[in-house]
């Protein structure tokens, strides 16, 4: 039975900076590490972590909150896509993200159990540190 959860962190970096890089394919794969192809345009396709990662977006806020269905080369052939939602707040000194992660496949608890953390929050705080400097 698919499940969902939800995790924060706090990025250096202004939310529009975060929005930005996210949905550009060259800023995605700088703040990652991997590489990836994106796009701001609600219906675009995008893969990410070189090819690991894909879906589309599917509503988006400049600035404020990213919405993609989402599924990764894990993922059974018949079933549905997982969705994230991406919420950017500011807060002092940069930005809380928010994601909460759905319909996430039975067995797929790496997510939520530092794949997020490991794979975007912690590559993202570096990345934006240093270009802060």
């Amino acid at each position: 039975m698919p499940y969902e959860f939800t995790v924060s962190d706090f990025i250096p970096a202004s939310p529009r900076d975060i929005y930005d890089a996210w949905l550009d394919s060259a800023g995605h794969a700088a703040m990652t590490g991997a590489e990836a192809t994106a796009s701001p345009v609600v219906g675009a396709p995008f893969s990410a972590w070189d090819g690991y990662i894909w879906g589309e977006n599917l509503k988006l806020e400049p600035g404020r909150l990213i919405v993609r269905s989402w599924r990764t080369s894990e993922f059974a052939s018949e079933g549905a896509d997982s969705q994230i939602e991406v919420l950017l707040e500011p807060i002092e000194n940069g930005t809380k993200i928010t994601i909460h992660h759905s319909n996430v496949p039975d067995g797929q608890t790496g997510y939520e159990n530092g794949g997020w953390q490991e794979n975007y929050f912690d590559p993202m705080k570096e990345y934006f540190s240093i270009r802060s400097r």
